[in-house]
């Protein structure tokens, strides 16, 4: 096979960079600078595009791909790209859903039992000297909780897995119940805000789901329930969270993601009732590696078959 013209956007994965750069003509343009220049020059001859989350792909970079043959995600979001501009061409689009679910409900019990438990806290305590002169407060189990999963698609059954080895009573919502497990449906967002003590936010991003979290579901998450937010930042009002939290109206939260990363308000940052992670969600050793095969076997698999193997 020819070696293809391939385009990465963003920061590859070291697997992803030494597969292309041996088997493909490789360029890699890191911001969205890069991007303009290099689609400026040559964009027209770039027949295959590596996009992640963190850069997407636009309608107006699609445009200018002119001999676009298909996208492969690296990432199971891809809200960032515009699908809809993918299909009315025809070009194949990949994700790698899956492979990053253990890491991301991991990341998941470990913003909440941090939260929850107030270990960051604790651990500043210790650092500062104050143990041996002061008592470290009391904080509430997270064994026997009654929790909420907004999104139980692939990673959100993973995650209400590991809350049964907490003995947690588990409700979810979703767009529609799902007849494939045990756990109850609610149709109501504030009215499983209401009801749980842990409100998980596991849903896609996009516009369908923009502001979800609203202040509304936060005022019936109550002045003793925790949110934890490992999908997308868009899907929480990140400006009603703030004031949510300032003001005691929810006890705590533990957020992997945020409205516009890399940047957190300075106000949310100062908040001492947040745990506070910078979108590592799948930022495992392990899911990384398989995530950046499954972008190399999608992409082999369509040069040899004709078919995607996770394709959207």
């Amino acid at each position: 096979m020819t070696k293809k013209k391939v385009l990465i956007l963003g920061n590859p994965h070291e697997r992803v960079k030494a597969y292309f750069s041996a088997h493909a003509d490789m360029t890699i343009a890191s911001t969205a600078e890069m991007v303009e220049e290099v689609l400026a020059k040559e964009g027209a001859s770039f027949q295959v595009v590596i996009s992640s989350a963190y850069m997407g792909l636009s309608s107006a970079w699609i445009t200018r791909l002119s001999a676009l043959e298909i996208v492969c995600n690296f990432g199971v979001g891809y809200d960032s790209t515009d699908v809809a501009a993918l299909k009315a061409r025809n070009i194949p689009f990949s994700n790698t859903p899956d492979v990053l679910n253990d890491a991301v409900a991991d990341t998941t019990m470990a913003l909440l039992l941090a939260t929850v438990r107030q270990v960051c806290l604790a651990d500043q305590f210790v650092r500062a000297g104050r143990w041996e002169k002061e008592t470290f407060p009391l904080t509430p189990n997270v064994t026997g909780k009654k929790v909420g999963i907004v999104g139980l698609g692939s990673i959100g059954k993973v995650i209400a897995k590991r809350f049964t080895g907490f003995d947690c009573e588990i409700a979810y919502h979703n767009r529609h119940a799902r007849t494939d497990v045990p756990y109850r449906y609610e149709a109501s967002l504030p009215e499983l805000a209401r009801w749980a003590d842990f409100l998980i936010v596991a849903t896609v991003g996009g516009a369908n789901t923009r502001h979800l979290i609203s202040a509304e579901v936060l005022q019936a998450l109550g002045t003793k329930g925790y949110l934890i937010n490992i999908a997308r930042g868009s899907v929480v009002d990140q400006g009603a969270l703030i004031q949510a939290l300032s003001s005691r109206q929810i006890a705590g939260a533990g957020l992997d993601v945020f409205e516009n990363e890399p940047f957190v308000p300075e106000t949310l940052r100062a908040l001492s009732n947040v745990v506070l992670m910078p979108h590592v969600g799948s930022g495992s050793i392990e899911a990384r590696d398989s995530m950046a095969q499954l972008v190399i076997d999608n992409f082999e698999s369509f040069y040899r078959t004709g078919e995607l193997i996770t394709a959207v």
